[in-house]
């Protein structure tokens, strides 16, 4: 008997068309900027900050601005308090400072029960020698947000896009992989998924929570090649 061989079929990427994106930290650069593509790709978007007005206020902008880039279809932006959009929205991306990172989390344990949390935040600082990671007790910031929400799914992704980038909608799309780090496989791939939506972006998963020190302190790399060249510089993965 001849052995055959056959290829293994990926299983198809979750459908997360429908799911309402909150962005705590929606009114910083960051948060803008992906609240800005995401809305444009078809996303319900909500907009989270301490202060619900301005959510509000930027949430209108953030939708007149997405209507320029959308495709197509329906675009749809809202604002609220950080603690509203936490219990209204189906996933959750963090995008705070991370001096304000525990404080935000801390208080939304509950109603992000369950939830898939995706944490961006970077531990960074600069000096006279330039941009360098600082150190966070749990190992990561999304560690420290797993030890937080520990009800929730937490998983580590766009640490590494430029909000210049973002928030630069003459580019109708942002060239770079979107590394996704977390323990929980629906999670992951629900986030490689909405990732992948972003024209110009794909989401690789690149290993266990535990890892999202490395995807963190990356980013002071980017901040430092960026300096250098004057670029925005993203991340790209071959042969994947």
């Amino acid at each position: 008997m001849t052995a055959t061989t056959t290829t293994p079929i990926s299983a198809p990427a979750p459908d997360v068309s429908r799911l309402t994106v909150g962005v705590l930290g929606g009114t910083g650069p960051q948060g803008r900027g992906l609240a800005v593509r995401l809305a444009a790709a078809g996303q319900r978007v909500l907009l989270g900050s301490r202060d619900a007005d301005r959510a509000i206020d930027l949430a209108d902008e953030t939708a007149r601005r997405a209507r320029t880039i959308a495709a197509g279809g329906e675009v749809s932006v809202g604002g609220d308090s950080n603690t509203e959009v936490a219990d209204a929205a189906d996933l959750v991306i963090v995008a705070v400072p991370f001096d304000g990172h525990a404080a935000t989390l801390a208080p939304l344990a509950e109603p992000l029960a369950g939830k898939v949390v995706v944490d961006c935040v970077v531990p960074m600082a600069f000096d006279q020698q330039g941009a360098y990671a600082l150190a966070v007790p749990e190992g990561s910031v999304a560690e420290q947000a797993a030890a937080l929400l520990p009800d929730s799914r937490v998983v580590g992704a766009f640490h590494h896009i430029s909000a210049v980038l973002l928030e630069d909608l003459s580019r109708r799309s942002v060239e770079t992989d979107v590394l996704v780090v977390g323990d929980a496989r629906e999670a992951t791939d629900t986030v490689a998924a909405l990732a992948s939506r972003l024209p110009g972006m794909r989401g690789i998963y690149a290993g266990r929570l535990r890892n999202a020190r490395h995807i963190e302190a990356l980013t002071v790399n980017l901040v430092s090649i960026n300096r250098r060249y004057k670029a925005h510089a993203g991340i790209r993965v071959t042969d994947v």
